[in-house]
């Protein structure tokens, strides 16, 4: 079966993690009184390339052809969508990779170029498809396996298709620009903020989360937020404020999200494609959570 390689890599390196976590601190605690979650093992200077790296692509094509952009986004979640199918397949969960990767491809052109009415389409025929081709496989495991179809098709599919509907405002590209970078924002503000004073632990779904991190996302969301949304979109440096505090919620609800995801599948990440990030799914999903909700503030605050 296509995948029983992927899964058999996705279980050693869920055992190898296992064991880490045994063989360390039992109270979660270092000498020196810190919480041994705080990542501080993330390798810096690969993690800043490969970010550079992406953040290069992303503005070369938002501002030259939108189109062109709509392709790298596609490619970019369509490469989130096959992680997820492979990690499922540890739990033996099987979701048909190709008929979701059309469908995803189906719903960011339609958003674009079609509005809301063409996604919300595209989403309801592929998993219509996807519930139908599953049923000729017999009832064992249908319902488990078409649960699985259908989370994929949502998270990320149908909630990238609204990266398209604001690109596709005149303004579009900014907006997206300001989506990513508070996002971003996010986590770096929390990466620092958590090993410069991370002392109290936020979440035991996610040990490595303290509320000093969370503290430093807030702040650099708030500062990017607002100066973006003055002088990049003419806005106001309050509608920018608040779209900082929105994001650095969102975005830690989202890191948690799929955290619970990844240990429910016993993997430590989604993939190995990034290095020092993990896989794409590793990287999506803080901005998948903050998506919708920085599109509804913007499309409220700039309805033009």
């Amino acid at each position: 079966m296509e995948h029983r390689d992927p899964a058999a890599r996705l279980r050693a390196r869920a055992n190898g993690t296992a064991h880490d976590e045994a063989a360390g601190d039992p109270g979660g605690q270092h000498p020196a009184g810190k919480p041994s979650g705080i990542r501080t093992g993330r390798n810096l200077p690969a993690a800043i390339g490969v970010g550079l790296a992406l953040g290069a692509a992303v503005i070369g094509t938002l501002y030259t052809q939108k189109a062109l952009f709509l392709l790298v986004l596609v490619a970019a979640v369509g490469v989130g969508v096959v992680e997820m199918i492979r990690a499922f397949g540890v739990r033996d969960i099987q979701v048909p990779m190709k008929l979701q990767l059309t469908g995803l491809a189906a719903m960011l052109a339609g958003a674009y170029w079609g509005g809301p009415i063409w996604l919300l389409g595209a989403f309801t025929i592929t998993v219509l498809v996807l519930l139908c081709e599953r049923m000729f496989k017999g009832a064992e495991g249908y319902v488990r396996d078409a649960a699985g179809s259908v989370l994929t098709s949502v998270y990320p599919s149908l909630i990238a298709g609204f990266v398209p509907l604001m690109l596709a405002k005149p303004d579009g590209s900014d907006r997206v620009v300001l989506f990513i970078a508070v996002t971003v924002c996010s986590d770096i503000g929390g990466y620092f903020a958590g090993i410069l004073f991370g002392r109290h632990k936020m979440s035991i779904i996610s040990p490595k989360k303290t509320w000093e991190g969370f503290a430093g996302s807030v702040l650099a969301c708030v500062l990017c937020g607002s100066l973006m949304m003055r002088f990049l979109l003419d806005g106001q440096y309050w509608q920018g404020a608040l779209i900082g505090v929105v994001a650095a919620v969102c975005a830690t609800l989202g890191d948690l999200v799929e955290s619970v995801i990844k240990r429910d599948l016993g993997i430590k990440d989604m993939g190995s494609l990034l290095p020092g990030h993990g896989g794409l799914m590793d990287r999506l999903d803080s901005l998948l959570a903050t998506l919708v909700p920085m599109w509804l503030l913007l499309a409220a605050f700039l309805p033009g």
